[in-house]
């Protein structure tokens, strides 16, 4: 039996970053490592990365120094970057981090255990290439534990939008859907082992092409699984929500009244800046169609703020189209560059008005937010369990529309779907009553 060795991840990022740190660790389980929460007494840590935040790259070198004195301490320590900082990176990281022993990209990570097996030998290890064959055939089969009640499951990667803010399509590659029976199988064992819920990922989930009838005849096939009682997929682009995702919405149980669909701006010029390839407009009447479909959705996106070129009329033009929208949930930030990119050698937003504007809009977002919230109230929703509150006897789950809800009972479990009663709206949850 192989020597057991501790392992630590640190996850940066999006839901697929997720999904990938716990296979990960699944490929690297089967070289004797267990995972641990603390860097202190790990044999291997891996810092799983993401590039779109700003200045991503610096602060994985900042969170690498901290290691220093801890690589120092344990000279058999192994020290690795994954992810899509690792994928622009690549020898770079080595040469400012001589720490770091492995580096590895999101296309790559099945290789974990060989790479690992090199550092152990005393060398340095690099993949930063975008194999021909697909990972996951070569990933270990999961283990059979136990696992939470919701899960996530990647469906897709990469992107070929090629939108002129985005690293996406240099650091995952072009798009690549996996196989329907592959996908099913994966469902299969994640429902046996406990997981009620799945979410389906993909950098642009909804261009899905493993399955006849795209991500709609998978997410039909995936709610014929027995005991799987909820479907949500992430993150999608507007050009991609054809008509029977849309049927599907209102047409299946299992699928969840939730949809992230990010538009980014409310303004055409910007929006061309973009290459989003999809106008305000055309926009607004998919939500119509989708809502058509399925009266009680809730929409979430993402807006980016203070594009270069954006005026103050660009500005208004994505303040009208949120209040028409009234979106339940969105995120939102400040242009930043990312070097390679389009934008990124375009004249530039002054930050104090990307400040000034970041504020206005959240501003409305958020009372849009409360709204979607205070209607919930008086309203009877399905919640499947999650974990435990703070307080004695309280229970914190997810509604269909995704928001936290919290009620004191005695009797539920993690891992229950049960009906409830909305009785209080706070600031970023809901407070319910067992029906």
């Amino acid at each position: 039996m192989s020597e057991t060795r501790k392992l630590f991840i640190k996850t940066y990022g999006c839901q697929m970053n997720v999904y990938d740190s716990e296979r990960m660790a699944e490929a690297l389980g089967g070289q004797g490592y267990v995972e641990t929460d603390t860097p202190d007494d790990a044999d291997m840590i891996v810092l799983n990365t993401c590039h779109i935040r700003e200045k991503a790259a610096e602060k994985v070198y900042s969170e690498l120094g901290r290691f220093r004195e801890l690589k120092a301490a344990k000279p058999g320590l192994k020290i690795g970057v994954a992810g899509c900082v690792a994928q622009a990176e690549g020898e770079e990281i080595m040469r400012r981090q001589p720490l770091v022993d492995l580096v590895v990209g999101p296309q790559s990570y099945h290789k974990l255990p060989q790479l690992e097996a090199r550092t152990r030998a005393g060398e340095k290890a690099l993949d930063t290439d975008f194999p021909e064959e697909d990972k996951f055939d070569h990933l270990a089969a999961r283990p059979k534990a136990r696992r939470a009640p919701a899960a996530f499951l990647t469906v897709q990667e990469g992107c070929d939008k090629f939108c002129a803010f985005c690293v996406v399509p240099y650091t995952r590659g072009a798009e690549v859907s996996r196989p329907a029976e592959r996908v099913m199988s994966e469902a299969r064992d994640l429902v046996e082992r406990g997981v009620r819920e799945i979410t389906l990922l993909g950098q642009n989930v909804n261009a899905y092409h493993g399955h006849d009838g795209g991500l709609a005849g998978l997410i039909r096939d995936l709610a014929g699984i027995d005991g799987l009682e909820r479907i949500r997929f992430t993150t999608s682009h507007p050009n991609d929500m054809d008509d029977a995702l849309i049927a599907a919405h209102g047409e299946v149980e299992k699928l969840m009244p939730y949809l992230h669909l990010p538009v980014q701006s409310g303004s055409d010029k910007v929006l061309k800046a973009m290459n989003r390839k999809h106008d305000a407009e055309s926009y607004l009447r998919l939500i119509e169609r989708i809502r058509a479909a399925r009266p009680d959705i809730l929409i979430s996106g993402d807006f980016i703020v203070g594009f270069p070129g954006e005026t103050e009329e660009d500005f208004r033009a994505t303040m009208d189209l949120v209040s028409a929208v009234e979106y339940g949930q969105c995120y939102s930030f400040k242009y930043s560059p990312r070097p390679g990119t389009p934008a990124a050698e375009r004249s530039h937003v002054d930050e104090a008005t990307k400040d000034e504007r970041l504020q206005r809009l959240q501003a409305l977002l958020r009372s849009q937010q409360r709204v979607v919230q205070d209607r919930m109230v008086g309203q009877e929703v399905n919640v499947l369990f999650e974990r435990a509150g703070r307080a004695a006897g309280q229970m914190v789950g997810k509604s269909d529309h995704l928001h936290s809800v919290f009620v004191e009972a005695e009797d539920v479990a993690i891992g229950d779907l049960r009906r409830v009663r909305i009785v209080e709206s706070a600031a970023n949850s809901l407070r319910a009553e067992l029906v």
